[in-house]
């Protein structure tokens, strides 16, 4: 590859043409959406995040920043910012990654294989130790309350669903007027 901004375009465009679905931010190709769906055979199966992407100048060789915008329940996503822990993103990312990797390996990986020894979400790393049964209630919860397509597509929680309530709370006593809407990825 002869040089980074090339690459960068080139990994854009492959994740554009796959079965994802893009969104620039600013008319830019350092900073976009991607539709991310929940892996199959997991807790979060039929969920639907919207996943902030910003590309450093450096990119492939410095890693991409890649944060949830809709909240998830995860011992190493945080539930506010929507940043992401993973190992490969933020210590061991290697040029011979690319975002398809990040999409299809990487982040389902994560969802499937959560790491409550190195938590972002305390709450959910403590829930997922003590009683998996009850983590993955509320993993469902979340699923249903923010990760549909419609929570996608309109970057916040749909307060007006006719499905949840207002006043429904959470298996844990919260209702929704306790959440906020998570925010952007780290810098």
């Amino acid at each position: 590859m002869s040089s980074p901004s090339k690459r960068r375009d080139m990994d854009v465009m492959k994740l554009m043409m796959s079965d994802y679905t893009v969104e620039p931010i600013n008319d830019g190709i350092n900073e976009f959406n991607v539709e991310f769906h929940g892996p199959k055979e997991s807790p979060y199966e039929g969920g639907v995040w919207k996943v902030r992407v910003e590309l450093p100048d450096a990119y492939p060789y410095k890693s991409p920043s890649i944060g949830f915008v809709n909240k998830i329940f995860h011992p190493n996503v945080d539930e506010l910012s929507g940043s992401v822990c993973l190992d490969v993103i933020n210590q061991s990312w290697s040029p011979m990654f690319d975002l398809l990797n990040v999409f299809e390996v990487f982040l389902p990986q994560l969802l499937l294989y959560p790491n409550p020894s190195d938590p972002l979400n305390g709450d959910a790393a403590s829930l997922m130790m003590k009683d998996k049964a009850q983590y993955e209630i509320k993993v469902k919860e979340y699923c249903e309350r923010y990760a549909k397509k419609q929570n996608a597509d309109d970057n916040i929680s749909d307060e007006s669903d006719d499905e949840v309530s207002d006043n429904e709370a959470f298996s844990d006593g919260r209702t929704d007027s306790d959440d906020e809407v998570a925010g952007r990825a780290d810098p």
